[in-house]
C-alpha cells in the first residue's frame, strides 16, 4: 500500500486571515507531504507494508524499533486530523449530544474552551491539544507530545490543534496563544 496525502477539505486560502495560504504551503504542502513520503520508504518490504494508517499508528507504538514508522504514520494520521477539525465556517459551538457532554464535564462551552487552550499553550515544545472520547465515553482534553495520538492509546479523538512552530509561526510567530484562539473562535469544527 502507498500512503498519499489526503486531499484538503477546503482550498489553500480558505482559512484566511487565521491561517494564511503560506502557512498552509508550507505545513501541509512540506511537513505533511514528508510524513507521508518516508513512511512509504519506510514501511516498504515489512510487515506494515498492507497495513491500513490506524493500524500501523497502533502497531508500532511504544517499539523503539520501530520509532520511525510510528513517527511518520502517527503524523500523517494527526495532521489528516487536524485538517478535518477545522473549516472556513468554523468556530461556533457544537450541538446536540456533543454540546450536552461539553457542558456536563466542562460546566459550560467558555470552561471547555480555557481548559482547552491550557492544553494548548502549556504543551511545551511540539505537540497537539485533543478532545477526546475516552473508552467510559468521557470527555477528557489531554495533551501529547511531538507524534503521539490519542488513537494509541484508545482515545477516540474529537477534534484537535496543532501546535508544533510551524503550524502557527508564519502567521502568529511565538504567539502560540493567540493562534490557539484563532483556532477555537473562528475555525474549529465538531
Amino acid at each position: 500500500m502507498t500512503f498519499k496525502l489526503p486531499v484538503l477539505p477546503y482550498e489553500m486560502n480558505a482559512l484566511e486571515p487565521y491561517i494564511s495560504a503560506k502557512t498552509l504551503e508550507f505545513h501541509y504542502g512540506k511537513h505533511h507531504q514528508t510524513y507521508v513520503d518516508n513512511l512509504n520508504k519506510l514501511i516498504q518490504g515489512t510487515e506494515f507494508a498492507n497495513m491500513p494508517l490506524e493500524d500501523i499508528v497502533k502497531k508500532s507504538y511504544g517499539k523503539p524499533e520501530y520509532a520511525g514508522i510510528f513517527n511518520n504514520a502517527a503524523q500523517v494520521w494527526n495532521h489528516t486530523f487536524f485538517w478535518n477539525s477545522m473549516s472556513p465556517q468554523g468556530g461556533h459551538e457544537p450541538q446536540g449530544e456533543l454540546k450536552d457532554k461539553i457542558n456536563k464535564k466542562f460546566g459550560s462551552y467558555e470552561k471547555f474552551k480555557e481548559e482547552f487552550k491550557t492544553a494548548a499553550t502549556t504543551q511545551f515544545g511540539s505537540g497537539w491539544a485533543w478532545l477526546v472520547e475516552d473508552e467510559k465515553g468521557e470527555l477528557q482534553v489531554i495533551k501529547t507530545s511531538n507524534a503521539d495520538t490519542p488513537i494509541a492509546h484508545n482515545f477516540k479523538p474529537i477534534i484537535t490543534c496543532d501546535v508544533w512552530e510551524h503550524a502557527y509561526y508564519l502567521d502568529y510567530q511565538n504567539r502560540r496563544a493567540d493562534f490557539v484562539s484563532a483556532f477555537l473562535d473562528h475555525l474549529v469544527k465538531y
